[in-house]
């Protein structure tokens, strides 16, 4: 990892989520599991809400501060483009919540799929696009902490090839922490230290 002062910037109004992604980022997932069941406890949604539009605002300014050429450059992650990482990213934390919210609320449908976790998002998506998808994310991540309120121990059947099964709370946790592997590769890239 990189220079991390963008990330102890974000900590403050986002404790949790950077919590758990530095356990990520330090690769201790047996903590990092322990750490998503204990900060996603009862009554947490809400609060993960508001951490996960920190995050959103946070990578909202990379974004806007890329230039235009970027968007079409190596993103960090396999052979993605950064408009493809960004793409992937911003569906995620739509997806993830919307698979919590849909779990806490019985409707979780009889025959959803496996997930596919590496999908990366449209090539072609310009920086207006990107930003008014990932506005749109958060609306519907506020959205979906509502509906889990509440019901942040409930079971949720998303099986992640990756992350396995989470509750409730945990999957809308563990959005932002997803958010914050792509914004960490986005730092990475404006320093030139991205691989690829």
């Amino acid at each position: 990892m990189t220079d991390l002062a963008w990330l102890d910037a974000i900590e403050p109004h986002a404790p949790d989520v950077v919590a758990l992604f530095r356990l990520y980022a330090g690769e201790e997932y047996l903590r990092l599991r322990r750490e998503l069941r204990r900060r996603a406890g009862a009554g947490s949604a809400p609060t993960v809400a508001r951490q996960l539009n920190v995050v959103a605002t946070a990578m909202g300014e990379v974004v806007a501060a890329l230039p235009q050429s970027a968007f079409a450059a190596p993103g960090g992650e396999a052979d993605w483009t950064v408009a493809e990482a960004l793409g992937h990213a911003i569906e995620a934390r739509r997806g993830l919540s919307l698979a919590a919210s849909l779990a806490a609320s019985g409707r979780w449908p009889a025959d959803a799929g496996a997930v596919v976790p590496s999908v990366p998002g449209p090539a072609g998506a310009a920086r207006d696009q990107l930003l008014e998808r990932l506005a749109r994310s958060q609306v519907q991540v506020d959205r979906a902490a509502a509906a889990v309120a509440g019901h942040e121990q409930d079971a949720c059947p998303l099986d992640h090839p990756l992350v396995g099964s989470l509750r409730c709370g945990e999957w809308l946790l563990f959005a932002g922490v997803h958010d914050l592997m792509h914004l960490d590769q986005l730092h990475r890239l404006r320093t030139g230290s991205a691989s690829g």
